[in-house]
């Protein structure tokens, strides 16, 4: 049985650490202490884990996650880092995997690419599969959505996927890490290229950050 969610976890609780409290993260107005906090109170809280996505319920979430943000920050790295109490819904067989697979890859990546010197790093080839599954959803929900055109995401050996159908189309190009970093509005730190008139890539970027500069 694959271990990507744990491998995963160990690696952003250790960018955390080394990171510290303050330090920026990709997700905006968040330093490493919200996003830590983030991530306890959504497998640990499943009272106010609803607020992340349920707006009426966001107050009171937003008060948890203020609780958790305020202890010390040893204390909250190590609660990202063990996981989830034995009557979270992340602690049944198989949903750690499933759910946080995804969700620990790119918050690390939120960590270590808020850095102005960071640089790319290779990613386990089984890692880069389970994230190319993992990659259809939120391509989807989240980079179709958004897009003004039709959007299609293509990795290197030709695969890919339709997050948005229809006229133009502009094709964004990477390996799966690096496109599902795209599709979660992360695109300006990530190792992509979009191909098609340089028109309708503008207005593509102007809706979905791209990189500053390609190649």
């Amino acid at each position: 049985m694959s271990t990507y969610a744990r491998g995963e976890r160990r690696r952003l609780a250790g960018l955390l650490e080394e990171a510290g409290p303050q330090a920026p993260t990709l997700c905006e107005g968040w330093t490493a202490t919200d996003l830590a906090a983030h991530l306890v109170v959504r497998e640990r809280r499943p009272d106010a884990a609803p607020g992340i996505v349920f707006r009426p319920l966001a107050d009171w979430t937003a008060k948890v996650q203020a609780g958790y943000a305020a202890r010390p920050w040893p204390e909250l790295v190590e609660l990202v880092r063990s996981g989830p109490g034995r009557f979270s819904p992340f602690a049944l067989p198989g949903v750690d995997e499933a759910a946080n697979t995804v969700e620990f890859f790119v918050h690390a990546e939120d960590v270590r690419r808020a850095g102005p010197e960071w640089k790319p790093e290779p990613v386990d080839p089984g890692l880069a599969e389970a994230l190319w599954k993992g990659l259809r959803v939120p391509a989807r929900m989240e980079a179709g959505r958004r897009s003004p055109v039709g959007l299609v995401l293509r990795r290197p050996d030709g695969q890919t996927v339709v997050a948005r159908k229809g006229a133009p189309v502009v094709t964004v190009v990477g390996e799966p890490a690096e496109l599902l970093l795209f599709a979660f509005g992360r695109g300006a730190q990530a190792r992509v290229t979009a191909e098609g008139d340089p028109d309708v890539v503008a207005l593509l970027g102007n809706a979905l950050p791209l990189p500053h500069t390609e190649g």
